[in-house]
């Protein structure tokens, strides 16, 4: 019979019938299979058939003394030392690291920020404090922390968006759209951005630079947005040529400046500035070359009207 029976006739340690005729509950009952061999043993460790495999002992001193460690570690504060040592030499320990989605963010600073050393297990390391640091960094805006079992480490990162370029005196800063300050400018691919200058430059550039993107051939000529007392612009263009732009009014004078570009060419000549500020006039401010040129053409004007005008007496 492949069920242990308890109560049946014929074996050691049954349990007497209720009585004559009729059959105990036990003699009825059967174990479930999990627990029939554990039972078998125990019955034959009650009886003192049960011979213990070779090596029990050196075993159950094993358990003991580990046991006797861990608790050890425990009380002493250094159970996270202790875990982190016996899973790395066990196989834990990290030795791959996979980063993904970083562009301005340096590998060296995220490695610094993972805290690791050659014996770094997998199973103790923290990814949370692990992404918590690596948040600190200027340039991410967001970062996940992977275990991958045995030994890889994968760090995701999404960066902040950069806008523009503030300068405010002489210190530079990397800013995004909402004017949030995301690092010093340190050249690079970053010269490339537009710059704004001046207090509150950041606050009001995007409409601004959304208003200019709709004059396709200005828009690409401006290299820089100056912010002029809190209240108007000064655009600066490629060839160094300055639009003083009035307080009220953007829209229109951007118009007659795109308009008379188109027809006239005004900003590819010898100026200096386009001063628009005044609604019912446009003031051209020549280069000191300009000025030296066209002195320099009205005296000899001048000499060519003298001359006239001594052969006519």
């Amino acid at each position: 019979m492949s069920a242990l029976n308890w109560g049946q006739n014929g074996r050691r340690g049954a349990m007497p019938r209720a009585g004559l005729g009729a059959s105990s509950w036990f003699d009825r009952f059967v174990l479930p299979k999990m627990l029939r061999k554990p039972m078998r043993t125990l019955g034959r460790l009650g009886r003192g058939d049960f011979t213990a495999p070779p090596f029990t002992a050196t075993a159950m001193t094993a358990v003991l003394m580990a046991s006797s460690l861990t608790y050890g570690a425990y009380l002493g504060g250094h159970l996270d030392g202790f875990v982190q040592d016996v899973t790395a030499r066990t196989g834990f320990a990290v030795d791959q690291i996979k980063v993904v989605g970083n562009r301005e963010t340096s590998e060296i600073d995220i490695l610094d920020k993972l805290d690791l050393n050659g014996w770094t297990s997998l199973v103790g390391f923290s990814a949370e404090g692990a992404r918590e640091r690596i948040a600190s960094l200027p340039w991410v805006e967001g970062v996940a922390v992977r275990k991958i079992y045995p030994h890889l480490l994968e760090v995701r990162i999404e960066e902040r968006q950069a806008f523009a370029i503030w300068q405010r005196g002489s210190d530079l800063s990397i800013i995004e759209r909402d004017g949030r300050v995301i690092a010093p400018y340190i050249g690079g691919d970053q010269s490339r951005l537009p710059l704004l200058v001046g207090v509150g430059a950041p606050e009001h550039a995007p409409d601004l630079m959304a208003k200019v993107a709709g004059f396709a051939d200005l828009a690409k000529r401006v290299r820089g947005y100056i912010r002029v007392a809190e209240r108007r612009w000064d655009l600066k263009l490629d060839n160094g040529i300055t639009i003083k732009l009035p307080e009220d009014g953007i829209d229109q004078a951007l118009a007659d400046l795109a308009r008379m570009d188109r027809e006239k060419g005004i900003l590819s000549r010898d100026i200096a500035a386009v001063d628009m500020r005044l609604p019912d006039r446009l003031t051209v401010q020549l280069t000191p070359e300009a000025v030296t040129a066209r002195d320099a053409a009205l005296k000899e004007q001048s000499k060519m009207a003298k001359r006239k005008a001594g052969q006519q007496i």
